[in-house]
């Protein structure tokens, strides 16, 4: 035993020495042969009515999904855009046997899930619950209805998103870099607006449902605790009198990248940061011998956090939290996308490096170290993906939809370790186009003149929230100023005098929150001291105190007092008539001309403080009431445009209130409802004194 020990001992103080005597450190060990991937095994059977099974078995857990895709060619919608998604949407809110209050209680019953969209549906549920969620999923599949009703609540969610959305930043630059791409005209290139969601009618839903809902171009994938021959059974029995037949296939012209670089510009009111995305067409097919190598190439310029893109602009310059590239394959046509939101003073410089690193990549090789580290992170997430039985479905899926070889997948890795430096280099300049690009922007217009630089014709191309060629605004009436509409909007109100006989006022209240509901007291004299206060329960989240000459904002029991600017702001908030006396808290305010809402005219004005737009507000014409206001808010986060919807108006004796307000920070909207307002009310010094 002792002479067994004297040896382990002596292997381990001599191995490490013979290994460091082996070994040279100074020298990164070369990398290993690609390893053999074993991908799971699946089965494919294409049943009698045309649809295709694909199974892929995993028994680790009792549950089991089913994904049902239309492999269809994509659809332009015209002046009925939204058409295919409302009817996908719609899908699962009544059948001929079941309304949509029924399919969601028997959904809830089993514990599942259950979605459709406008070519597909999918669901998940424990297997001893399967047989009840494909009854569910065959029934809304074969006799959906479409009912009225939920036609017009569809139509109703979906145009209060388009109010949030004209006045985000994101969303906008979405729509704008997929219409320079593609084209107005092509069906990656256009977006639902107003017009087209109120011209969709059931006919429309049903005719798109009668038209693509086929299984002959169908793929029913099935993933979990299931054998190919039980997925079969239930696939016949619930799919089987699914009938055929034949699809009609589309045919668009060919998008192009321009002719040189060109800067299309999307203004946001309000805005404190932009959106950049730099776009164009990518021709570039699923299983071509470039994906990897484009792949590579992508990772590398802007394709994960160590990327060129990001380590220049986030970690080196500090413009942005984030920058990345995209480009991928498509049948019809994919796009290269750089983007970042980015500070508005830094717009300009950001563009400079955005090109500059997009042209490094077609001119200048990669270093060798700098491409085995892309592979190895690309090798990494190809092994980390395979840890999920749904890759595996999704690579049948794909090899069954592009004829891939059948070792398609199972030969990436041999495929990625094989790319080289000039791989690189070589599908860089064939597919990046640093000279033929659209650079967009939604942001801010008071910087868009200094963007003209970065256009081969020198000038900037200006579009709406939608993608179409920006329409000036209408011009006001001569003569016309923004104190005349802030006047007849006071006028229309109750007038001006009766709102200088309020003394105080005093609102309660109350808001959703997720989960959370939230009520909201403020009360205040006018011109005077005051408080706000926001509770959950008996607990108080944030609460704002002024006493006419200073204050604190506590948040979280943490107190802070305000600053100068903020003093000022809480002296506005307490004004009734802030608007006429706007001058006083250090604004000033010009009406731009009219703009529409929704095709409702509405006066556009904007609140300037040092040179800078803080505030935009528009004003029915017609009316006199505002209807939105955007403005810049400063956050931990940083600064941030928040937009605002006002609600219908409440009388509170004789004089007009909003009675709701939609609060968007371009994250999750929020309502805040008024349950009671009171004019003239008693108030306690102890509520807004201030130590």
């Amino acid at each position: 035993m002792s002479r067994f020990a004297s040896l382990l001992l002596l292997l381990a103080v001599c191995f490490p020495v013979a290994v460091q005597a082996q070994v040279d450190r100074s020298q990164a060990p070369a990398p290993g042969a690609a390893p053999e991937i074993v991908l799971g095994d699946y089965s494919i059977e294409t049943l009698e009515n045309g649809l295709t099974l694909i199974v892929v078995e995993n028994h680790k857990l009792p549950r089991v999904s089913y994904r049902l895709t239309l492999d269809v060619d994509p659809i332009f919608e015209g002046d009925k855009a939204g058409y295919t998604s409302m009817a996908g949407s719609l899908m699962r809110k009544g059948t001929t046997t079941r309304t949509k209050a029924e399919i969601d209680e028997a959904i809830d019953r089993i514990g599942a899930s259950l979605g459709t969209s406008g070519f597909g549906m999918n669901g998940r549920c424990l297997v001893q619950h399967s047989a009840t969620l494909l009854e569910l999923m065959s029934d809304i599949l074969l006799n959906p209805t479409f009912p009225e009703e939920e036609i017009e609540k569809e139509r109703k969610q979906t145009l209060s998103g388009f109010a949030s959305s004209a006045t985000d930043a994101n969303q906008i630059s979405g729509r704008l870099s997929r219409a320079m791409a593609y084209g107005l005209n092509h069906p990656y290139g256009e977006s639902s607006k107003e017009t087209t969601v109120e011209a969709i009618t059931r006919a429309d839903l049903m005719d798109h449902y009668a038209k693509i809902w086929k299984p002959n171009v169908a793929y029913l994938v099935v993933v979990g605790d299931i054998t190919p021959e039980e997925a079969k059974a239930q696939a016949e029995a619930h799919f089987g009198t699914w009938r055929p037949n034949e699809v009609a296939t589309q045919r668009f012209a060919r998008p192009i990248p321009p002719s040189g670089n060109r800067v299309c510009f999307a203004p946001v009111p309000g805005a404190v940061q932009s959106v950049i995305n730099i776009t164009f067409p990518v021709y570039l097919k699923p299983g071509h011998p470039d994906v990897v190598p484009v792949s590579v190439m992508n990772t590398m310029l802007g394709g994960f956090f160590g990327s060129r893109l990001n380590q220049n602009l986030r970690e080196d310059k500090g413009y942005t939290y984030g920058a990345r590239s995209s480009i991928g394959p498509d049948e019809l046509v994919g796009r290269f996308s750089a983007t970042a939101s980015v500070r508005n003073e830094v717009t300009d410089s950001s563009l400079v490096e955005f090109l500059s690193e997009i042209r490094k990549m077609v001119e200048t090789p990669a270093p060798d170290s700098t491409l085995q580290f892309v592979k190895n992170y690309l090798n990494g997430s190809f092994a980390l993906s395979l840890e999920r039985p749904e890759t595996i479905a999704r690579f049948a899926l794909n090899t069954e939809r592009y004829d891939f070889a059948d070792d398609y997948y199972a030969t990436y890795l041999s495929r990625l370790d094989a790319v080289t430096v000039e791989d690189v280099q070589r599908v860089a300049r064939t597919y990046l186009r640093p000279d033929n690009m659209n650079i967009t922007i939604a942001g801010n217009r008071d910087i868009a003149e200094g963007l003209a630089q970065f256009a081969a014709t020198g000038q900037v191309e200006f579009f709406d929230a939608f993608g179409e060629p920006l329409k000036e605004l209408d011009p006001a009436p001569e003569g016309m100023t923004a104190e005349d509409v802030f006047r007849n909007h006071y006028e229309a109100r109750g007038g001006i005098a009766k709102f200088e006989k309020v003394r105080s006022i005093a609102f309660q209240s109350e808001m959703a929150a997720g989960p959370m509901s939230l009520d909201m007291t403020q009360a205040y004299y006018v011109k005077g001291p005051g408080f706000m206060r926001i509770s959950a329960g008996d607990n108080v989240m944030q609460e704002t105190r002024f006493d006419g000459n200073k204050g604190s904002q506590t948040s979280m029991g943490q107190s802070q007092p305000m600053t100068q600017e903020e003093l000022v702001q809480a002296k506005r908030d307490h004004d009734v008539l802030e608007f006429l006396h706007i001058e006083e808290y250090n604004a000033s305010a010009e009406l731009l001309g009219v703009d529409k809402i929704n095709e409702v005219p509405h006066y556009l004005i904007e609140i300037r403080k040092d040179g800078k737009v803080t505030e935009s507000h528009w004003f029915n014409v017609e009316t006199a009431m505002r209807k939105r206001t955007v403005r810049s808010e400063s956050t931990p986060r940083g600064d941030m445009s928040v937009t605002l919807d006002y609600g219908p108006m409440m009388e509170v004796k004789g004089l007009q209130f909003e009675s709701s307000v939609t609060i968007n920070p371009g994250s999750q909207a929020m309502t805040m409802n008024m349950k009671e307002i009171k004019l003239n009310p008693k108030m306690d010094e102890a509520d807004y004194s201030v130590e």
